[in-house]
């Protein structure tokens, strides 16, 4: 939906119709919000910060699957396994090479965006489903890697190996109250990164073989070149986003959670917030994240009401309310939060005409 602006407000220069911040109170309103999030360690509980951390990097690896599927038009299911990949990269090169952690993170991204390219290549000749199943197989073929190759370097049947504490100009991370700016301070790198994307030149490419890629060619839009360079950076955002996972959860390896379970839910984020939106994978990934706690907290709570049946709660409840919550999103509401919210915001301005 383009945005809706008042009568007379129009731009004078290229800067102005470029601007993301247009007004002086969104400027005041970005300043207090940035207060608060940096702020948020001193007044907010230990849970509170816990999960701020744990939204920050899955939004980094959702950023990515947006550049994919989102703008590109591109199915993934292997985005938890370039995590993967990006988590026993950085974990190895700060542990065996010694390389500083603000240099391990972009090279773990750079690892895992090599390893998305050859998991790309099929995306010439196959599409929609059949490209769903063809990164499918990095979901089966990274984790299996990662057990069975290797064992002295990658942890062999144990699936893990320890990611040391970040330790940067003399100050130790290892704290989730310090390490959570260090995931903040690359989400808003990685948030920046991605919104140029869109707005430049490849992000208009992306978008034009998302909605139709045979008249994207015939305009001279190299559809190899570019499905390849949207994987790359997907596969980026998530090596990125799987090391910051590894060194908070000192570890990485199949039993930290990288399987198909959190390539779909990552997808399922990127739906309820709203595909091809800069503004979706912050409002999918905070709503399921949460919701995802609450069904925790409701599944404790039948499971102590039904002593019986405690079990089934415990360990079925989650992935049914997750499966029911995308399941009403796509019936009434397939665009995402972001397209209510910018709904919302179109309505407010058109007051008190807004039926």
């Amino acid at each position: 939906m383009a945005a809706l602006r008042p009568a007379g407000d129009f731009d004078r220069t290229y800067e102005q119709d470029m601007s993301v911040i247009r007004r002086p109170w969104q400027w005041v309103a970005l300043a207090i919000g940035m207060l608060l999030v940096l702020t948020a360690p001193r007044w907010a509980n230990a849970y509170m910060v816990t999960t701020a951390n744990r939204i920050f990097y899955t939004i980094i690896a959702v950023q990515g699957l947006n550049v994919l599927v989102g703008y590109t038009g591109q199915i993934s299911l292997g985005q938890a396994a370039f995590m993967l990949v990006g988590g026993y990269a950085s974990a190895l090169l700060t542990t065996r090479l010694g390389l500083p952690f603000p240099l391990a993170i972009p090279a773990a991204g750079l690892t895992a965006g090599l390893v998305g390219l050859l998991f790309g290549l099929p995306s010439l000749r196959v599409k929609g489903f059949y490209l769903a199943m063809a990164t499918l197989a990095a979901q089966f073929i990274i984790p299996w890697a990662t057990r069975h190759l290797f064992p002295d370097l990658l942890g062999g049947a144990s699936g893990r190996i320890d990611a040391p504490v970040p330790v940067i100009l003399g100050i130790s991370f290892g704290e989730t109250t310090n390490y959570y700016y260090l995931s903040l301070i690359t989400l808003i790198i990685t948030t920046v990164l991605v919104l140029n994307i869109s707005r430049s030149r490849l992000g208009r490419a992306l978008v034009s073989v998302r909605d139709n890629d045979l008249a994207a060619e015939l305009l001279g839009v190299n559809l190899f070149s570019y499905k390849l360079r949207a994987f790359f950076i997907a596969s980026f955002l998530a090596g990125v986003a799987g090391a910051l996972k590894a060194h908070s959860q000192r570890g990485v390896g199949t039993e930290f959670g990288y399987g198909l379970q959190e390539s779909i839910i990552m997808l399922g984020m990127l739906v309820i917030g709203g595909l091809g939106t800069n503004l979706g994978p912050f409002l999918g990934v905070t709503m399921v994240i949460l919701l995802e706690d609450l069904a925790g907290v409701t599944g404790q709570t039948l499971a102590k009401l039904f002593p019986s049946q405690a079990a089934r709660f415990l360990t079925s409840f989650r992935p049914i309310f997750f499966g029911l919550v995308l399941m009403l999103f796509l019936i009434f509401e397939p665009r995402g939060l972001s397209h209510r919210w910018q709904t919302f915001k179109a309505a407010w301005r058109l007051r008190p005409f807004a039926r």
